[in-house]
C-alpha cells in the first residue's frame, strides 16, 4: 500500500522519472532546472483506514520546513523571483518584504517651498509695480520748459505742495480749515538734490523776490517775452502752473530741475492717515486759528488733519514763512521715513493704503518713473536721519516784503549741486 502513491503519478501525471512529458523523446529542454525529489517523512499514524484515507494523508498540506522551498505555494516559475520577493519592482503582490518606510527628503521639501515663496514673491512684487506705475499723475511735461540750464551731476527733484482741493468735500474742507478758494497756489516749495555726497533740502520761501524769464505758456504754447518783471515764486504757479514755477526757479538759480513732483492738501492728509499718523517732537507748542493748530510741546503723533495744520501754519511764528518751511521740512523727512520704514514695507495692510493714498493725489512729470519717486522719498529718509542737510535758500533782506536771495551763496550752492559735492553752504 505504501509504493502506490509512486507509481500512481508516473502513471497518471503523465511525466516518469527520466521524461518531460507524455510521449516526449527529446532531450531534455536547455536551461531547465531539475528539482531533486526529496523524501519527505511521513509522520508516524495509524494505518489509514480506507483509501481515501491513505491519499489524503500523504498530500495534505504541512508547513514548510526551514530553508526548503517547494515552489508550489507561491505559483513561482523555477528560474524566477516570485511576485513582492527580491524582485525588487516594488510588485503589491506577495507577502510584505520587510523593507523599512522612506524617509522624507527635507532638502527637498524645502528647496521646492523656497521656490514656491520666492516665485509668489516675484509676481507680487511685478504686479505691484505696473499697479503703482499706473496711478501716477504723469500731467507735468518738462519738455514745454525753454533756455534751460546744463543738467549737472547728481538729481534735482521740485517738490510742490499746493493748496488744491480738488476732490474735497465741504466737510472735509471744514475739517482741514482749507477754505473754498478755487484754483491752485503754492504753500511749499523745495529742492531736492539727491547725489554721491550727501543729500540736501532746501526750502524756497514762498514769498521769494523773482524775476519773470520768457517762458513758453503750459496750454496756449505762446511765448511770453521777459520784461524783468518781478513778483513772488508762488505767484509764478497761479499765473501758469507748473511749467512757468520750473522756468523761474532755473532761470533765478541757473540750476537745472530733473524732476518734479506735486501734492495738494486732501493727498497729503491722506498719505499721513495711511501709515498711521506720524511722531514729532515739538519744542514749543503753538496755535493758529488761519490752519486749525492747536499743538503742546513735547512728543506726539500727528493724524492727517494735525499734519496739514502744522506744515501750513505762519502767523504763529515771528519769522513767519522762514519757520514755517523748517516745520515742512522737519514733517517730511519724518513722513518719509515713515513710509520707508519696515513697518510699513513689509506690512500690505499699510503699504498698499499708503500707496494707494499718495499716488492718487501725487502729479509729476511724464519722466518720473518709480524707481524715481523711490529715490526721492529714500533720499529725504536720509535726511531726517542725519546724513543729509536741510537748509532755506540764503537770503539777504527784502524789498516790497519780498525776500531777496543772497545771490552769492546762491551761485556757490549750485556749483556744489553741479559737482556734486558736499554743500558747505548755510542759510545764516
Amino acid at each position: 500500500m505504501s509504493d502506490w502513491p509512486e507509481g500512481r503519478s508516473d502513471r497518471q501525471g503523465g511525466v516518469g522519472r527520466g521524461g518531460y512529458g507524455r510521449g516526449s523523446a527529446s532531450a531534455r529542454p536547455e536551461g531547465a532546472r531539475v528539482m531533486p525529489h526529496v523524501q519527505r517523512p511521513v509522520p508516524q499514524q495509524q494505518p489509514p483506514s480506507s483509501y481515501d484515507d491513505a491519499y489524503d494523508d500523504l498530500y495534505r498540506r504541512e508547513p514548510a520546513q526551514p530553508g526548503y522551498d517547494s515552489g508550489y505555494n507561491t505559483g513561482q516559475v523555477y528560474g524566477q523571483p516570485a511576485r513582492g520577493q527580491g524582485s525588487g519592482g516594488g510588485d503589491d503582490f506577495g507577502p510584505p518584504t520587510g523593507r523599512p518606510a522612506r524617509t522624507p527628503n527635507w532638502r527637498k521639501r524645502i528647496k521646492w517651498t523656497a521656490i514656491t515663496v520666492v516665485s509668489v514673491l516675484v509676481v507680487t512684487s511685478i504686479g505691484t509695480y505696473f499697479w503703482a506705475d499706473s496711478k501716477l499723475h504723469r500731467d507735468v511735461d518738462l519738455s514745454k520748459v525753454i533756455d534751460r540750464p546744463e543738467a549737472g551731476d547728481g538729481t534735482n527733484y521740485l517738490i510742490v505742495g499746493t493748496d488744491s482741493r480738488e476732490g474735497m468735500s465741504d466737510a472735509q474742507k471744514k475739517e482741514l480749515h482749507t477754505g473754498s478758494a478755487k484754483g491752485k497756489r503754492t504753500d511749499t516749495m523745495m529742492i531736492l538734490h539727491v547725489g554721491d555726497n550727501g543729500d540736501t533740502l532746501v526750502s524756497l520761501p514762498r514769498d521769494s523776490n523773482v524775476t519773470i524769464p520768457t517762458y513758453k505758456g503750459a496750454e496756449s504754447g505762446k511765448t511770453y517775452p521777459g520784461t524783468g518783471r518781478q513778483t513772488k515764486l508762488n505767484a509764478t504757479y497761479a499765473e501758469d502752473g507748473p511749467t512757468l514755477l520750473v522756468r523761474t526757479v532755473e532761470s533765478n538759480t541757473g540750476l537745472h530741475i530733473d524732476h518734479y513732483a506735486e501734492i495738494g492738501f486732501g493727498g497729503f492728509a491722506s498719505i499721513v492717515d495711511a501709515v498711521g499718523g506720524v511722531e514729532m517732537n515739538l519744542k514749543d507748542g503753538f496755535k493758529d486759528k488761519w490752519s486749525g493748530a492747536d499743538f503742546k510741546a513735547g512728543k506726539q503723533t500727528l493724524n492727517g488733519q494735525q499734519a496739514l495744520a502744522f506744515v501750513r501754519t505762519r502767523h504763529a511764528f515771528a519769522a513767519s514763512d522762514l519757520q514755517r518751511t523748517k516745520n515742512q521740512q522737519a514733517f517730511l523727512a519724518a513722513l518719509a521715513h515713515k513710509v520707508a520704514s519696515p513697518t510699513t514695507v513689509m506690512n500690505p495692510f499699510k503699504l498698499y493704503p499708503t500707496l494707494g493714498a499718495g499716488l492718487d493725489s501725487l502729479v509729476v512729470d511724464k519722466d518720473m518713473s518709480l524707481w524715481d519717486l523711490g529715490s526721492m522719498f529714500l533720499a529725504m529718509k536720509s535726511v531726517s536721519g542725519g546724513d543729509g542737510k536741510s537748509m532755506n535758500m540764503p537770503t539777504a533782506g527784502s524789498v516790497g516784503g519780498n525776500l531777496l536771495w543772497d545771490k552769492t551763496k546762491v551761485k556757490q550752492l549750485v556749483e556744489q549741486f553741479n559737482n556734486d559735492e558736499k554743500v558747505t553752504v548755510t542759510s545764516d
